[in-house]
């Protein structure tokens, strides 16, 4: 069975950092790529980041591009988002997904894109 967990949200001051975690089971990643999405409250979900387990290539989106960092640890199934810099219109329940077809970073992505495996998610609140 296939599981990814968040952790790591949490309520932080603009200006803040957070980091996140994705912790994967059931699934070998080796050859695989994993996102992170985010979902504002009212809006549609966007994917901000991802990576290639297999040659740790990656992809961040313009909107946090300098201020978000995604990163791998092979041996324990896990990837990380790194978040810095935060601001208020980064406010959002925070998700990783895994890709189980093939596709790569930064296709995955692409709204037109589906992933096979997600996370429940973690809200990211940036507040003052």
């Amino acid at each position: 069975q296939v599981q990814l967990v968040e952790s790591g949200g949490g309520l932080v001051q603009p200006g803040g950092s957070l980091r996140l975690s994705c912790v994967v089971s059931g699934f070998n990643l080796d050859y695989h790529a994993i996102g992170w999405f985010r979902q504002a409250p009212g809006k549609g979900r966007e994917g901000i980041s991802c990576i290639n387990f297999s040659d740790g290539s990656t992809h961040v989106v313009d909107s946090v591009k300098g201020r978000f960092t995604i990163s791998r640890d092979n041996a324990r199934n896990t990837v990380y988002l790194q978040m810095n810099s935060l601001e208020p219109e980064d406010t959002a329940r925070y998700y990783c997904a895994a890709d189980g077809s093939g596709s790569s970073c930064p296709y995955i992505l692409m709204p037109s894109h589906g992933m096979d495996y997600w996370g429940k998610g973690t809200l990211v609140t940036v507040s003052s």
